[in-house]
């Protein structure tokens, strides 16, 4: 009975586990690069680049060069990103 307890709650952790791997990885080789993994992330979001932290993880090995030109785009669309103001503190 216990058996199948475990088995599905380690299913979940496996998941969980798996995940952080990819975005250590992807911080990594995204620092190297001279980008935080946040920045690259919101640069992704801008340029619309729609691949997912296991894809991105896997080129970030096995291919640099396109990895490079991923972060190049994205680092492209965050600095064509309006910058948005704090909102000013009000007095009371």
């Amino acid at each position: 009975m216990k058996a199948k307890y475990w088995a599905y709650r380690d299913r979940k952790t496996r998941k969980r586990n798996v995940r952080s791997l990819w975005i250590v990885r992807l911080n990594a080789a995204v620092r190297a690069q001279g980008l935080s993994y946040n920045r690259f992330i919101e640069g992704l979001k801008a340029a619309n680049i729609l691949l997912d932290r296991k894809v991105l993880s896997d080129i970030a090995i096995t291919d640099e060069g396109s990895f490079t030109q991923i972060v190049a785009k994205a680092k492209a669309a965050l600095k064509a990103k309006p910058k948005v103001k704090a909102p000013e503190a009000v007095a009371a």
